[in-house]
C-alpha cells in the first residue's frame, strides 16, 4: 500500500482550514501534516515539513498565494504540488499562480468529493481546473496577441497531427482524458499517449499550460475543424 498523501492547508479563514483538515484527515489515502493562515507562514511550514500537496488560498495577508507558491516551489527540495483555492472563477492572481507553478485551482465552494479528487489528481502530477471556472478561464485567455511568441506557437500547432489537434481542442474545453476518449471513440491509453506528445511537442509543463496555449492562439471549436493560422 502506498504512503498517504501529505497535505498542507493554507487559508486565512480558520473555519475553512478546520473544515478542509477534517475532510482530508477522514480519508484513508491522505492526511494533514500542517496548516498556515498566511503565505509567509506557509513558506516557513514547507521549510521544515515534507508536503506532497498544498491547498493554497490565493488572497491572504502578509504574503498572497501567488508569491507563496513561487517561493515554496523555488525552495522545495522534494517536488510539491500546489492547488490554488479561490472564491473567484478566474482573475489575474489565479493566472499568475498558475504561471508560478501551481497545478491548477478549485473554487472554495467545490463539493468535498471534488476537493479530494483534485488532491489525488495533482499528486499524480496532473492538472486541475475548476469545472465551473472553465468558461471564465477561456474568456480570459481568448484574445490572441500577434507577437513573435504567438507566431512561434502557431508554428508549433501547425506541426501537430490532426488527431493531436482534436485532443488539444478538447483539453482546452476542460474535458478529462476519459471524456476525450469517449468523445473521439479511442482508448484511454491512446489519449494519454496523445497528451504526452502534446506536452513534448508544445514544450508545455502540464495540462493547464496546454489550455493556456490553445486559447492564446485561438484554437477553439469542435474536433475536426481546421486550426486557426
Amino acid at each position: 500500500m502506498s504512503e498517504p498523501i501529505r497535505v498542507a492547508v493554507v487559508d486565512d479563514q480558520p473555519l475553512l482550514v478546520s473544515a478542509f483538515s477534517a475532510l482530508i484527515d477522514n480519508q484513508p489515502d491522505m492526511h494533514i501534516v500542517g496548516t498556515a493562515t498566511d503565505g509567509a507562514a506557509a513558506v516557513e511550514l514547507l521549510e521544515t515539513t515534507t508536503v506532497d500537496v498544498v491547498l493554497m488560498d490565493i488572497r491572504m495577508p502578509h504574503l498572497d498565494g501567488v508569491e507563496a507558491t513561487r517561493r515554496i516551489l523555488a525552495r522545495a527540495i522534494k517536488h510539491v504540488n500546489v492547488l490554488i483555492l479561490t472564491t473567484f472563477n478566474i482573475d489575474e492572481l489565479v493566472l499568475a499562480a498558475i504561471s508560478a507553478g501551481a497545478r491548477g485551482f478549485l473554487l472554495k465552494d467545490a463539493e468535498p468529493t471534488e476537493v479530494l479528487e483534485a488532491i489525488r489528481t495533482v499528486h499524480r502530477g496532473e492538472a486541475v481546473i475548476a469545472t465551473q471556472a472553465t468558461p471564465a478561464l477561456l474568456a480570459a485567455l481568448h484574445t490572441p496577441i500577434n507577437t513573435p511568441t504567438n507566431n512561434e506557437q502557431h508554428t508549433c500547432i501547425a506541426a501537430l497531427t490532426p488527431r493531436e489537434i482534436d485532443v488539444l481542442r478538447l483539453i482546452a474545453q476542460g474535458l478529462t482524458n476519459t471524456e476525450i476518449a469517449s468523445e473521439l471513440f479511442i482508448a484511454h491509453t491512446t489519449v494519454k499517449t496523445h497528451v504526452g506528445n502534446l506536452l513534448l511537442k508544445l514544450n508545455a509543463r502540464d495540462r493547464v499550460a496546454l489550455v493556456i496555449l490553445a486559447h492564446s492562439v485561438g484554437l477553439t471549436g469542435s474536433p475536426g475543424t481546421v486550426p486557426i493560422r
